[in-house]
């Protein structure tokens, strides 16, 4: 198998596999945008908090998705590396018998967690029968969640990163048609977003199940059979789990902060839920470069041209905080119009937001760091690595930072947005601590 991966231009490589890849990420992340911004045109804050929250959750419950199903994509690369078609075909089998468990699981789970899930996020009072019926539809979605997220991680194990923009791209345009429908003539609200989109997510699995089997990416196997090889499940749980404890620990984070939000009342609830939606449209592009980092850099190793990873991980890193230090920046400037976008009727919510905005983008700059980081680590099997530096700076510095400022400045946002990029940059150190000492070529 040829792989343009491990020879020629490095920059190019990543270029060919990111940018399809960050504008899928942009696509999916715009299901949730969508939802909050035509919330937001049709209904006030309690409907704008609900939405919020809600789809803050499914956020979380998304990455997680993805950071276990990175174990297929790292094995899937190494063995694409390797040459190895048969490794890749026991990598595609057994994720699909894990991940239909997983499906299955998680939505019996959630469903009957709602009401303590949302006691626990201490979602204000008028926002609480909204934010339910959201994350109720949403939680029936499930199944179509893990199904997208599978299948596109075995098309970037295999260096195909196009096939997954276009699923979603289509899907995207259904949502936002969908969203003006429900939420606006319809007058279903929270309720009509979360419709709208399950009901896309479905159309992405659909069209993802009917191009995995019309067309063949290179390396993939002729057949590929359900497989419970106990070697090859274990590789991929080993690199995948400690992927999703660490976003989900991330994510975790988030919410305990958005829940610190919520008890200081609905208004500063919308702003930081707000600002949330916004950042993980901003952190689009670390978390491509994470997956590039992680992708490439496997299939390097697979192949045995350790140097060459490493120098994937160089590029990385530089492309990813130059775009943290120019949003950083920008934000400082914007924070205001780009908040009010969503909330053109509550100036009070639009100048919390900026207050919180411009000093959150901060992270934009630290989180490119330990991002690409991390993709080297799962590159290598040791994703590990990765939830111990995103554990360690969660409890340490970024809830606890979040409680002190909202106890310390209970009349703005500005501390409680350096929570999230001091803990990033404890993140830093640990990583490259983490690199310096490691002994790749093993």
């Amino acid at each position: 198998m040829n792989n343009k991966a491990t020879e020629g231009s490095i920059a190019g490589a990543m270029l060919s596999f990111s940018v399809p890849y960050l504008i899928s990420c942009f696509l999916q992340t715009f299901y949730g945008m969508a939802d909050l911004f035509i919330t937001g045109q049709f209904n006030g804050a309690a409907s704008i908090s609900a939405v919020a929250v809600g789809s803050q959750l499914m956020h979380m419950l998304t990455v997680m998705l993805v950071g276990l199903a990175m174990g297929t994509t790292v094995s899937v690369s190494r063995h694409l590396g390797a040459g190895d078609k048969e490794g890749i075909a026991k990598d595609i089998g057994c994720t699909l018998t894990v991940f239909t468990a997983v499906a299955a699981l998680s939505t019996a789970v959630l469903l009957l967690l709602t009401d303590p899930i949302l006691r626990i996020l201490a979602v204000p009072a008028e926002a609480v029968e909204e934010a339910k019926r959201y994350i109720v539809i949403c939680f029936a979605g499930i199944p179509f969640i893990t199904a997208y997220n599978v299948i596109s991680s075995i098309f970037r194990g295999l260096g195909d990163t196009r096939r997954p923009m276009y699923f979603v791209a289509i899907a995207g345009v259904l949502n936002i048609g969908l969203d003006y429908l429900l939420i606006g003539p319809f007058g279903m609200g929270a309720r009509g977003a979360a419709l709208a989109t399950v009901i896309s997510q479905a159309v992405s699995v659909l069209l993802a199940l009917w191009s995995l089997g019309r067309f063949r990416s290179e390396g993939m196997p002729e057949r590929v059979p359900l497989c419970t090889d106990r070697d090859t499940t274990r590789s991929i749980i080993i690199i995948g789990a400690p992927i999703a404890f660490q976003d989900g620990l991330i994510q975790i984070s988030f919410l305990v902060i958005t829940a610190i939000a919520n008890s200081r009342g609905v208004d500063v609830a919308a702003a930081v839920g707000i600002v949330e939606k916004i950042i993980s449209f901003l952190f689009l592009v670390p978390s491509a470069m994470l997956s590039t980092v992680s992708a490439l850099a496997a299939q390097n190793a697979g192949a045995g041209r350790h140097e060459r990873s490493r120098r994937v991980l160089y590029y990385g890193l530089r492309f990813a905080v130059l775009f943290g230090l120019f949003i950083a920046v920008l934000c400082q400037f914007i924070s205001y119009p780009l908040v009010s976008l969503f909330v053109s009727d509550s100036p009070r919510v639009a100048e919390l937001g900026m207050q919180y905005l411009r000093t959150y983008s901060l992270d934009c700059i630290f989180a490119a760091g330990h991002f690409c980081f991390s993709g080297f680590f799962s590159a290598y099997k040791k994703s590990g690595y990765s939830f111990l530096h995103n554990m360690i700076s969660a409890l340490c510095v970024r809830i606890p930072a979040a409680w002190l400022a909202s106890v310390l400045f209970p009349a703005t946002l500005y501390a409680m947005g350096l929570a999230a990029p001091l803990g990033s940059l404890l993140s830093d150190l640990i990583c490259v601590i983490l690199y310096r000492r490691g002994r790749w070529e093993q």
